[in-house]
């Protein structure tokens, strides 16, 4: 009598609503999953929640989706108790590649510092990476007191703190509107809500948004927070400068024309202790640009069952295209069920995910209308002075990048990273560069990274085998 084969094994890289969905799809289905994610807890960032050492008395308030986490936390642990799901907390993905043989290896950093190599050995992966905060400098955004607004409302659902009693929440795009909201919720002065797009934008997609009134409600909600609470929203405005000394005191923010430069004379200064400042998203591409996917713009490149044009690798959610929560649910879900039905051994599902491809499409027409209307100011990079910093890491400053264009001929974001060391530091160039490539005046481009996050050398010197296999539930090897 011989043993059953074991069924196949898919890893899938991010445990926000894409990776969550994908891996409860294939899960259910009888696919065996890791789950790899960086954090200590399942969510990603739009799920976050508090630790419970922090004893919060009420988490749901901190989102509007404290529901569909708790669904989804609950799903995850059933299938981690039934042995068909390993959920591996702390891992920082930093390579996956092909090999060796079939399937794939993914490379991963563990433990407190981040030292601890770990190798996960998968017939096929589903990368869920998200994205993160497009930032754009401006005179003073280095001073203490001025986060993203993603990071301030990171801070507030998972630590329960803010960095100010008084805050600014300006830049563009939907999020600006719960982190106004909540931060007013939870006791800050939102001294003004400043939104560089203009309204009437939205006015003119009306069809769009009546086919999702659940986010026009949603919208509604905050708006109606905001205006019991009495926060100003200003329109069509900016920040051109945030002003302090060994922290922000206050920050200056103007009117902007039809073109999107700044009216002179309309610059007004608002005194705050915190400025929360966003200017969108970008997809986290790094693993997927590693393995040879290829690229549509910035995100990567998908099909109808979210299938990257790498066999084996399918992606979804925010490193697909920024859109949302619910959308990366969708788009999840959908790869989940198209990697079950597509690996070795397992069963066809013709169809099976139909209604979530009905609703990918309908909440990728919503994002498009969105980024449409909320895109920075056009002309954002001339109130950059010559002497703001740039690059934080390697202190490269705007004139810097000025003079390698106008000077030295540099005509794209990688001629300036070589002559003035713009994008080589820490962060490998995702913060600065689309403040490098506005300055420059050329189109943001995907940079591929060999590494997706900085690794020790005693790690790519190959040190002890520290495989993190599961070709069956307890862990052994496929051999």
């Amino acid at each position: 009598m011989t043993d059953r084969a074991p069924a196949p094994h898919l890893a899938v890289v991010g445990a926000g609503p894409a990776g969550l969905a994908a891996a409860l799809a294939a899960a259910a289905r009888g696919v065996r999953v890791t789950l790899l994610d960086a954090a200590p807890q399942a969510g990603g960032q739009f799920h976050r929640g508090p630790a419970a050492a922090l004893g919060a008395r009420r988490p749901q308030a901190l989102h509007h989706a404290w529901r569909t986490a708790e669904r989804l936390r609950e799903s995850l642990e059933a299938h981690v108790r039934a042995g068909r799901v390993r959920h591996l907390t702390d891992h920082h993905v930093w390579c996956a590649e092909p090999g060796p043989g079939t399937g794939f290896t993914v490379h991963a950093l563990h433990g407190p510092e981040q030292r601890e190599p770990a190798e996960v050995r998968a017939d096929a992966l589903v990368l869920a990476t998200g994205g993160y905060e497009k930032v754009l400098p401006f005179p003073g955004w280095t001073l203490p007191g001025v986060v993203t607004a993603g990071g301030a409302q990171a801070m507030l659902k998972g630590t329960l703190t803010v960095s100010g009693r008084t805050a600014v929440v300006a830049g563009t795009g939907p999020l600006l509107l719960p982190v106004a909201a909540r931060l007013a919720a939870a006791g800050v002065t939102v001294a003004a809500l400043v939104e560089s797009a203009d309204p009437k934008g939205l006015l003119r997609r009306t069809p769009v948004w009546a086919a999702h009134p659940a986010k026009l409600a949603e919208g509604a909600g905050y708006a109606a927070a905001l205006l019991r609470r009495r926060v100003p929203v200003v329109t069509r405005h900016t920040v051109v400068e945030a002003h302090g000394t060994d922290r922000l005191e206050a920050v200056t923010v103007a009117a902007l024309d039809g073109d999107g430069r700044v009216r002179p004379g309309t610059g007004r200064r608002i005194p705050c202790a915190t400025l929360a400042v966003g200017h969108g998203m970008l997809p986290q591409t790094d693993l997927a640009e590693t393995l040879g996917c290829s690229m549509d713009g910035l995100a990567v490149r998908v099909d109808a069952e979210q299938r990257t044009d790498v066999p084996g690798v399918w992606a979804a959610g925010e490193t697909t295209g920024i859109g949302g929560a619910e959308l990366s649910l969708a788009e999840g879900h959908i790869a989940g069920r198209s990697a079950a039905a597509r690996l070795p051994g397992t069963r066809p599902d013709p169809g099976g995910w139909a209604r979530a491809a009905r609703a990918r499409d309908r909440l990728r027409a919503f994002a498009a209308a969105l980024e449409s209307v909320y895109a920075p100011p056009a002309h954002g990079t001339e109130q950059i002075t010559d002497d703001t910093l740039v690059c934080r890491c390697e202190e490269v400053t705007a004139g810097a990048v000025r003079e390698a264009v106008t000077d030295l001929g540099a005509g794209d974001v990688r001629t300036v990273k070589l002559l003035t060391r713009a994008g080589m530091g820490w962060c490998q160039g995702r913060i600065c560069a689309p403040a490098v490539a506005g300055l420059t005046g050329c189109a943001l481009t995907p940079t591929r990274r060999p590494f997706a996050r900085p690794v020790p050398l005693g790690v790519l010197a190959g040190g002890p085998d520290h495989r993190d296999d599961m070709s069956d539930p307890t862990g052994r090897e496929s051999g």
